[in-house]
């Protein structure tokens, strides 16, 4: 078997495959599909593989079957090299009686590249790194299955029929993405040789991987993408950019992704170590994506995630707190009573951090907002928007700004407390009205006799609404209407014109 095993590896090369053909040789197109792979144990007389090239002299007469601890330092990067090249076999891992022996001695071999990788012993090649990038686009990059799971569901809502599905093939490539992750996480690795394989194209790949039903799969991407991020200083402003288009594209376009919560996470991460004054750059972002990014149905899935990076620029640049309140105000949802409450709990955070100037450009729409919250029929929405009474530095906000504040908020807290069907919200109502009347007695009276003058009006009005309709029956029925008749109807006559 090993006999068969070791005539599957390459033992002599051209002149022209050289390292830097191989590189830019899709690695993608190298592999068949999974259903048709030959395995590592069949007759060398068969079709011969050619998804691995390397240089001759890094891998001939080299075993990879041989541990590492039985060869010299001087032969244990070529050793590495060998044994890597041997992992770019792929499998059918939906059938697990297929290839077992096979399948077996990639994994053994997998976890003993993993072990070499941690020890740390020795720098590596740049034919190494190039092997292993290799290697790592064979096993990782893939076509994703297609949606199966329905788009209807509201914000975080969880239905039991939409189960991720789950890649057959994971424990190998569990050990494929945490040899990657010790690779790039390693201090003998040259990140100035290594900026040349892990390049733009292999990023662009791993973002494509994040779309994965696999939760445990799109962990392991944040991970190393994270570490690809404060690894590759070279390539930041193009991840950047490359996160970006996938929030817009799901944004503005498809609403479906897997992987935005990781996304979020990693951008999260990103912003906190954002240098002062903000770029322009970092802002449009905020403005263009993460404000937007509040729009989708689906965003209870990532909604602490996309709270987090906008509370971290908030807390980066205060003056910035204003422009995100308009901007939630702006796609603050109306019929999803569940988004309200997430909403609520993002504007105490940022009203937390929020400065006095800053407060009293928004406070007129915001209050006008929470007012029409606090006579919500959803109970769960009136409760949290009066929750905000709770907070001490919001009562001091409204404490300071309360002629403009109560005269607008008092209508729906006196509405509460007259008819709300909800018992804990109506006693919520009564409170906060005793808190502005001991706040501020004089003006709570005066807002008290507006808003019985504003009703004296409205009923007024509809007393007035009423009768021009009584009129309107009356002339009606003093005459007939009959076929082809106009009627030319004035809000307080009416003149039928035949």
């Amino acid at each position: 078997m090993l006999r068969q095993i070791l005539s599957k590896l390459p033992r002599k090369s051209s002149k022209t495959d050289s390292a830097e053909c191989a590189r830019h040789e899709s690695p993608i197109t190298q592999q068949r599909s999974n259903g048709s792979t030959a395995g590592l144990g069949k007759s060398s007389s068969g079709p011969k593989r050619t998804s691995v090239v390397f240089p001759a002299s890094v891998v001939a007469g080299i075993e990879p079957l041989v541990p590492f601890k039985d060869v010299p330092n001087a032969e244990k990067m070529n050793l590495f090299v060998s044994k890597v090249s041997l992992c770019c076999v792929t499998f059918d891992f939906s059938d697990p009686s297929k290839n077992t022996l096979e399948k077996d001695v990639k994994r053994q071999t997998l976890l003993e590249l993993v072990d070499f990788v941690a020890s740390g012993s020795m720098r590596f090649s740049e034919p190494a790194i190039l092997a292993m990038c290799r290697m790592c686009a064979v096993n990782l990059f893939r076509v994703l299955p297609p949606y199966y799971r329905s788009n209807s569901s509201s914000a975080g809502e969880n239905d039991d029929n939409d189960d991720p599905m789950f890649d057959p093939a994971w424990p190998h490539l569990q050990i494929v993405y945490d040899l990657l992750l010790r690779f790039i996480n390693s201090t003998c690795l040259d990140a100035k040789v290594a900026k040349k394989y892990i390049d733009h194209s292999f990023i662009l790949r791993l973002l494509d991987l994040f779309d994965t039903e696999d939760p445990r799969e799109r962990d392991c991407l944040k991970t190393i993408l994270h570490r690809s991020y404060g690894k590759f200083m070279v390539h930041r402003p193009f991840i950047r950019k490359s996160l970006s288009n996938i929030f817009y594209r799901f944004v503005f376009e498809t609403e479906k992704h897997n992987g935005i919560a990781e996304l979020l996470e990693i951008f999260g991460s990103i912003i906190s170590g954002f240098a002062l004054p903000l770029k322009e750059e970092h802002k449009i972002f905020l403005w263009r994506v993460l404000i937007p990014l509040h729009k989708p149905k689906s965003v209870g899935v990532y909604f602490q995630q996309l709270s987090y990076c906008v509370i971290q620029f908030i807390e980066k640049e205060p003056r910035l707190a204003s422009v995100v309140i308009k901007g939630i105000l702006k796609y603050w949802p109306i019929t999803n009573s569940q988004k309200e409450v997430m909403f609520l709990g993002e504007l105490e955070e940022i009203l937390e951090a929020i400065s006095m100037m800053e407060f009293q450009k928004v406070m007129v729409p915001l209050f006008w907002r929470i007012g029409c919250c606090i006579n919500s029929f959803h109970f769960q929405v009136a409760e949290r928007a009066l929750f905000l009474w709770n907070n001490d530095q919001i009562v001091n906000l409204i404490a300071h700004n309360r002629l403009v504040i109560l005269p607008i908020i008092f209508p729906a807290l006196e509405k509460n407390a007259h008819n709300h069907w909800n018992p804990g919200v109506l006693n919520l109502s009564l409170n906060i009205r005793r808190m502005f009347s001991e706040m501020d007695d004089a003006l709570y009276l005066a807002c008290l006799d507006q808003l019985k003058e504003d009703e004296e009006k409205l009923t007024l009005l509809a007393e007035q609404r009423k009768e021009a309709w009584q009129r309107l029956e009356y002339a009606a029925s003093l005459k007939p209407m009959t076929e082809n008749t106009a009627v030319l109807v004035t809000p307080l006559t009416t003149s039928i014109a035949c």
